[in-house]
């Protein structure tokens, strides 16, 4: 089982690594799709999306260690 702590590393972690993959990628995608890439409002886009990330993440791990604590 994991603590809250090693929990919140692992997701900062696996975020971490999503955040350099999506501003990588947005810069290759946007002008694919047409849209303009202005590397301000892709920063701003990627930090929001990583806090969901990280929370989404936080939320699921502590989730499933309870319901396995439980068993």
């Amino acid at each position: 089982m994991q603590t809250k702590k090693q929990s919140f590393i692992e997701s900062l972690v696996n975020v971490s690594i999503g955040f350099c993959i999506t501003m990588v990628s947005l810069h290759i995608i946007f002008p694919v799709l047409g849209i303009e890439n202005n590397s301000g409002k892709n920063i701003i886009l990627t930090i929001y999306l990583t806090l969901l990330s990280i929370l989404r993440n936080y939320v699921l791990r502590r989730y499933f260690n309870r319901k396995q604590t439980r068993h």
